[in-house]
């Protein structure tokens, strides 16, 4: 994964004689005052075993002190055993401490763009904060204001609503109480919301303004429970033109009402463990959006275990949140950060750093002004922020390349030996370290495989660990994390304090626990983490959740995994990501996916196989700046579209992704062997979080039955 060293050799040759007598110079005393042999020691140790002995497991974490199996722990604090207590630890330890951050807007303006489209781009000022004493003070007076509307415990209510901090202020507010929270994607389309609404008998429904507009108001005439719609936007305060029997209001003015002393003084009923805090729709591979009922008791154990991995979690600690918040990998690290005391600014993808598409030139990002030590990111973020920096090293001058390349790999094998590097990191990686603010210290990554690539780079330009995780909405995102110390790439380490993981055979697939060198088969995984299973779906439950003997619950993920001596898991296939070709060999589209997101030319892809050919074919969104620059070199003009269905274009970047297959080691049969390219980002309506251009497999083949038709013919 080394970068290539393209210079005079006896110019290479001198500069490693210097960092040779450098590093001999500087290792003693760097090395007795860095700690650096407890970390190797930490890095190499025995992670998690097998507690029965047997290679299938069940796995469980080792204890730090005496190597010990240790219990699984259901709890972080004593006596906070559900989310309302989360929060009232917060503000009675850290009263004054801040809690939510949100940046002011300056100004809005539209931006015309050179292919005619206008982009609104904005200038935005400082934090404003809110105190943990005031965030709990505003949940209450929510809280107290939704049961003045009618709303009751134990009865759903539902958000759908962007990340941002009125999304945490009512989701607290219905944890103390006791109003199961409902939470839909922001980018699911009318017929699954409906859905979700209609299933979970909504009476009341939080929103933003946008939303309100562009997705909600045209079908709540499908939703007839429906009788109040809360809007978190402070502006407008009157909302015309709704159906009759449904009334708007705005959080204030809810805050308002339930902070009259008349509705305060009302009792309030108190969640137990055992009860629901959320239904949380998952978008699925297939199908419509399932809710998983997940309890109080479920997302303590599931918080738990993830902050155990985050060494030296502190009220020092700044988060920044971006992500959806109707995730459980966001849900779960802002419920980390509120039960250590952290600060929470927000953020989007459009917002987050000096170059997003919404932050005028010249003016800053959120990462620039908020300086996060912690964030939790997507593979999608990642890989974009790899292939533009690896983009711009590419137009560096030779001198510039060069010295780039030679760090990069100087410290690629520095931190492979548990060692670190300060002056390249603030001569050579500081202007890369602050894209994300230039104080970011753990980057947690989930919700769908990390490129060993890009694992790598983020170590190494970013100059902070990446703790890849493995989770599922099913188990509150919580399974596995790696140890921040463990620079090892491909691996989502060992099974977290509150879980533990057992491995099936799959016959068909031919994987076995007695497989070596490694044991292998479907991951499953219990502990207090596992979720109460699907709402109003006991098919479902019957095939994916049980109980054992002991009365622990456990899900079967469909996931295929192997674990490795020292106790961290590998997922290397997914049961429904397999196909299975003519010639007999199967394909991991979505280990396909991953590899080839990496190459320069390629936005998204989606890789498609049908089991009665023998090849993979792919649809690509690719990146507008490579491609264009790609069509000048070959003399071709017209429009961004026109560019995209040529077919020279499309063998082009075949070529160009075949190549880049071969140098991730694919197998011949996994390379797609046809392509079309796609001139619009693809945001389908399955509301993906973590790659919204994966359409279902279903719907993408009945939606492009004539294309995949046409590719598989050319191929003939």
């Amino acid at each position: 994964m080394k970068l290539k060293e393209d210079m005079n050799p006896l110019l290479l040759q001198v500069f490693r004689s210097v960092v040779w007598v450098y590093s001999v110079i500087t290792f003693l005393p760097w090395y007795l005052l860095s700690g650096a042999g407890a970390n190797l020691d930490r890095a190499r140790r025995v992670k998690a075993r097998s507690v029965s002995g047997r290679p299938a497991g069940p796995y469980r974490a080792t204890n730090h002190e005496d190597g010990s199996q240790q219990k699984l722990v259901s709890s972080l604090h004593p006596g906070v055993d559900t989310l309302d207590k989360v929060m009232d630890y917060g503000a009675a330890r850290f009263p004054e401490r801040n809690c939510l951050g949100t940046r002011e807007v300056l100004s809005e303006e539209d931006e015309l763009q050179p292919n005619g489209k206008v982009f609104k781009k904005v200038i935005l000022g400082e934090y404003q904060w809110m105190s943990y004493e005031e965030t709990h003070q505003a949940a209450v007076c929510f809280g107290s204001g939704l049961a003045a509307l009618g709303q009751r415990p134990q009865c759903n209510i539902a958000i759908f609503c962007e990340t941002r901090a009125e999304w945490m202020i009512a989701a607290q507010a219905c944890f103390i109480y006791n109003f199961p929270l409902v939470t839909l994607y922001s980018t699911l389309g009318g017929a699954a919301i409906a859905h979700g609404l209609n299933e979970t008998e909504i009476t009341h429904i939080i929103t933003s303004k946008d939303l309100l507009h562009s997705r909600l108001k045209d079908i709540l005439l499908e939703v007839p429970r429906l009788q109040h719609i809360i809007v978190v936007d402070s502006k407008p305060t009157s909302w015309p033109g709704f159906p009759r029997g449904i009334m708007v209001h705005n959080m204030d003015a809810v805050q308002e009402l339930g902070s009259r002393p008349d509705n305060m003084v009302v009792a309030r009923r108190r969640p137990v463990p055992s009860d629901i805090a959320v239904i949380m729709y998952t978008s699925g591979s297939t199908g419509i959006p399932k809710g998983v009922m997940i309890s109080h008791s479920n997302i303590i154990a599931g918080v738990t275990g993830m902050a155990e991995r985050i060494p030296d979690l502190d009220e020092t600690d700044t988060y920044i949140g971006y992500l959806p918040l109707a995730h459980v990998l966001e849900l779960s690290a802002e419920m980390v950060c509120i039960s250590h005391g952290c600060c929470i600014g927000y953020s989007s993808p459009q917002t987050l750093a000096d170059q997003s598409t919404k932050i005028k030139k010249g003016s800053k990002g959120d990462t620039s002004v908020l300086k996060p030590t912690l964030m939790a990111a997507v593979p999608e973020i990642m890989d974009r922020i790899y292939k533009n920096v690896m983009t711009k090293v590419e137009e560096m001058s030779s001198v510039q390349r060069t010295l780039f390349v030679l760090a990069y790999n100087y410290k690629m094998e520095q931190i492979t030996k548990g060692y670190k590097t300060p002056l390249c990191d603030s001569l050579v990686f500081g202007k890369v370290r602050s894209l994300l603010g230039g104080h970011m210290r753990v980057l947690l990554s989930g919700g769908a495989p990390l490129s060993a690539a890009t694992q790598r780079f983020m170590n190494i330009c970013l100059c902070c660990p990446v703790g890849q995780g493995y989770g599922l909405t099913e188990t509150c995102g919580a399974g596995t994390i790696s140890e921040m110390w463990d620079y090892s790439t491909g691996r989502v380490g060992a099974p977290l304090i509150c879980s533990e993981i057992t491995l099936k055979d799959w016959e068909e697939g031919g994987y076995y626990s007695t497989d070596k060198p490694h044991p292998r088969g479907e991951i499953v995984i219990g502990g207090p983490n596992v979720t109460m299973g699907y709402y109003k779906n006991e098919v479902k439950n019957r095939e994916d959740f049980f109980v054992d003997s002991n009365g622990q619950r456990w899900f079967c993920t469909g996931d295929i995994g192997e674990f490795h001596p020292d106790g961290c898991l590998k997922i290397i296939d997914r049961k429904k990501d397999l196909v299975k070709l003519q010639a007999g060999e199967y394909v991991s589209l979505g280990k396909v996916e991953a590899m080839l997101k990496n190459c320069p030319f390629v936005d998204n892809i989606c890789a498609y196989a049908n089991s009665d050919q023998s090849y993979v074919i792919g649809f690509v969104v690719p990146n507008q700046k490579q491609l264009m620059a790609l069509a000048e070199q070959r003399g071709l003009r017209g429009s961004w579209e026109e560019i995209c269905n040529n077919p020279d274009m499309e063998r082009d970047v075949l070529h160009i992704i075949t190549e880049a297959a071969l140098s991730a080691k694919l197998e011949r049969f996994e390379i797609p062997r046809k392509i079309r390219l796609s001139a619009e980002p693809w945001t389908p309506e399955t509301g993906l979080v973590t790659d919204a251009f994966k359409l279902k497999r279903k719907e993408l083949k009945s939606h492009y039955q004539e294309d995949i038709e046409r590719m598989y013919g050319v191929c003939q």
